[in-house]
C-alpha cells in the first residue's frame, strides 16, 4: 500500500464563456503575477449550486446578469492557490449562455480592473497574460461546439442552502 505524504488540495471553480460577434467576454484582474486575463470565474461557495455560482461570479466580475444555457465542460489543472499559495488542483465547470443586462452602478469585484472583449486569435497571441491554462481550453471547446445539457448536473438538496431556493 502506498501512502502519499502530502495533503491534496482541490478547489472547485466555475467560469462563464460568453461570445458575441466572434469576441469573448473577459476580465482583466490583478494577481500575484500582475495583470492577467480570465473568463468571469470564481470559487464555488458553501451552500451554492454550480449554476448559482456562475451566475453570481459573472455578476460580481462583470456587473452583468448571466443565464447559463449549457455546460461547456469540466476541466482540471494544477497551480498555486490564490488564497494560500499552496499547490492546488483546480476543477473548473465552464458554462455558456446569455449575457443579460448591465448594472451600471455596480462595482466590480476586488482585483477586477475591467472587462474586455477579445477574439480567439487575440487570446492565442498572448498566452503569458492568461490567468489559467484553462482559459484557452474553454474557448477552443466553445468554438468546437461542445455543449452539454444543464440537467447533466445534479445537486442533492442537502448540498444547497435553503435561502437560494436552487437545487439545480
Amino acid at each position: 500500500m502506498c501512502i502519499m505524504s502530502r495533503e491534496w488540495n482541490a478547489s472547485v471553480t466555475v467560469a462563464a464563456v460568453i461570445e458575441r460577434g466572434g469576441r469573448f467576454l473577459l476580465v482583466e484582474e490583478e494577481t500575484r503575477d500582475g495583470l492577467r486575463l480570465n473568463q468571469p470565474a470564481g470559487h464555488l461557495e458553501a451552500g451554492e449550486s454550480l449554476i448559482r455560482a456562475v451566475v453570481r461570479e459573472t455578476l460580481e466580475e462583470t456587473a452583468h446578469t448571466f443565464e447559463p444555457r449549457a455546460l461547456l465542460g469540466c476541466y482540471m489543472s494544477r497551480g498555486l492557490s490564490s488564497r494560500d499559495q499552496g499547490d492546488t488542483t483546480y476543477i473548473r465547470f465552464a458554462f455558456t449562455g446569455d449575457l443579460g443586462t448591465l448594472d451600471e452602478g455596480r462595482q466590480l469585484d476586488t482585483g477586477i480592473i475591467r472587462t474586455l472583449w477579445m477574439t480567439a486569435e487575440e487570446l492565442r497571441a498572448c498566452p503569458e497574460r492568461h490567468r489559467t491554462p484553462l482559459l484557452m481550453a474553454c474557448v477552443d471547446d466553445y468554438l468546437a461546439g461542445k455543449r452539454f445539457a444543464l440537467n447533466v448536473l445534479y445537486t442533492h438538496p442537502t448540498s444547497v442552502a435553503t435561502t437560494t431556493g436552487d437545487a439545480s
